[in-house]
């Protein structure tokens, strides 16, 4: 049995004796319980070598040599420019991606 150890599931299991066929060994059942998980059937992404990478680029450049860090004291004021960083960086994502589909024969990169 796969479980991870110490689960609660692990004591939750039968034991069926009278399954038994012509062999000596006992089956045992357990009941797994399985969420529902959402599974993104799209993404965004930018083609390399392409226009929209060049000003993905561009814009992401411009934004780091025009972002003040004089004023970072702390790991508060840390914490807010490389949030703020992050924010740009998908704000520029976000306008030079496309969206595209993903199938049972798109590259794993």
């Amino acid at each position: 049995m796969f479980l991870r150890y110490g689960s609660s599931k692990i004591n939750q299991h039968s034991v069926h004796p009278d399954w038994c066929l012509i062999s000596d060994h006992t089956p045992l059942s357990i009941v797994i319980p399985i969420i529902d998980e959402i599974i993104s059937t799209s993404k965004l992404l930018i083609q390399q070598k392409s226009e929209q990478e060049n000003t993905f680029l561009e814009e992401v450049t411009s934004s780091f040599k025009n972002f003040d860090t004089s004023n970072i004291t702390n790991k508060e004021d840390l914490e807010f420019m490389v949030n703020k960083l992050n924010s740009l960086v998908d704000q520029a994502w976000n306008k030079n991606a496309k969206r595209s589909r993903i199938t049972k024969h798109s590259k794993k990169w």
